[in-house]
């Protein structure tokens, strides 16, 4: 028996790679012969360097400067052989590394991001695979080309503040002084949404209240949004505001305009990253979950895409997750065979949570025993 088990993160209690130990743990109690390969995976937000660097990419850190200016330690990686990098927004930009206020909504820029992209280039990456995802900024990916020689000037010529809020007062746009190494390397976006910049669906009215702008600063936001797309299409001719650019408050969109830049589903680009396709011609049987598998799950995220990927070449698939709430004729559709949660071994979502890895082995070997 040949076994892949490739997971997403169980968000607040297993990353991918322990989450996949934990699987793992439980399926050799079923099958103790079986050779099984972890390999995890992600839909291109958070979680995507863990991935790569189980996969065999080399980690480093770097101090950058945080959304706030605060500087921070954030992580990359890159391959010895491919020189193919990996960054996530989410390191160096995220969330997490500010208060959810209104005048850090405003304030909070990529900077950081893009002093990881040079960090790429000076490591002599080729192609850079940028993770999107649980980003603080809503800057359009300003900060970041900033950070590589774009500069942002207001009427008077003056550089604007770095954020989403001083987008307003841009006036040009110079794009003289950009990195040259720039437009040699290939820029990989990976999102898992098809919001637009700006508008009702865009960046600021879809995720700036979570970045902590209130109702007047997402208006701002989007406005600022809104004109800086102007302002780049009577520049270059480039249309910003496409499907997927409202990602990561609008990250993508000013690397489509200044960079060879693409957006393309995270899924995918991770799974080509780790390799998963020629994980699963060498499998008889694969290991997928997350901490929620529900209707969200269906629409795209990892598990169902490794699910598909399994199920496409006729191999049965089972689901082991922190709670599951979508129906077993749904996931049959996926080519699911067994679906046991981590709370129905549990007994309780709290009891689940409180040690997530053994209820995680209990519910894989539970799974594997009902097929």
């Amino acid at each position: 028996m040949r076994i892949l088990i490739a997971p997403d993160k169980f968000k607040g209690t297993l990353t991918g790679v322990e989450a996949a130990a934990a699987m793992s743990e439980g399926a050799l109690r079923v099958y103790p012969d079986a050779v099984v390969t972890t390999l995890p995976v992600a839909d291109g937000g958070e979680g995507t360097l863990e991935a790569a660097v189980a996969a065999g990419f080399e980690e480093h850190v770097n101090p950058v400067v945080g959304p706030i200016i605060k500087p921070v330690g954030a992580a990359w990686a890159i391959h010895p052989d491919t020189h193919v990098a990996v960054i996530e927004t989410a390191q160096a930009s995220g969330y997490l590394l500010s208060e959810p206020t209104v005048e850090n909504a405003l304030r909070a820029h990529s900077y950081g991001s893009g002093q990881l992209i040079a960090a790429a280039l000076e490591a002599g990456a080729t192609e850079i695979i940028i993770g999107l995802g649980g980003s603080a900024m809503t800057d359009a990916g300003s900060g970041a080309l900033r950070a590589l020689g774009l500069k942002l000037l207001d009427a008077r010529g003056n550089l604007v503040p770095l954020g989403g809020g001083s987008l307003l007062d841009v006036a040009a746009v110079d794009a003289s002084g950009l990195d040259p190494r720039l437009a040699a390397a290939r820029i990989r976006m990976a999102v898992d949404v098809d919001n637009p910049l700006f508008g009702h669906n865009g960046a600021a009215h879809i995720f700036g209240p979570q970045k902590g702008a209130d109702e007047d600063a997402v208006e701002k936001l989007d406005a600022g949004l809104r004109h800086l797309a102007s302002l780049v299409r009577e520049s270059t001719g480039v249309d910003i505001d496409i499907p997927g650019a409202g990602a990561a408050g609008g990250f993508p969109s000013l690397f489509v305009a200044y960079a060879n830049a693409s957006i393309e589903r995270g899924f995918d680009l991770v799974a080509e990253l780790v390799g998963l396709d020629a994980a699963l011609a060498d499998a008889d049987l694969v290991i997928t979950g997350e901490g929620s598998m529900d209707q969200q799950s269906l629409s795209g995220k990892a598990p169902i895409g490794v699910a598909d990927a399994a199920h496409a070449r006729g191999l049965p698939v089972v689901v082991v997750a922190g709670r599951i709430s979508v129906g077993v004729a749904e996931l049959a559709a996926h080519g699911v065979v067994a679906a046991v949660s981590a709370t129905d071994v549990a007994g309780s979502p709290e009891a689940a949570l409180a040690d997530a890895a053994r209820h995680t082995v209990r519910a894989t070997s539970e799974a594997l025993n009902g097929i």
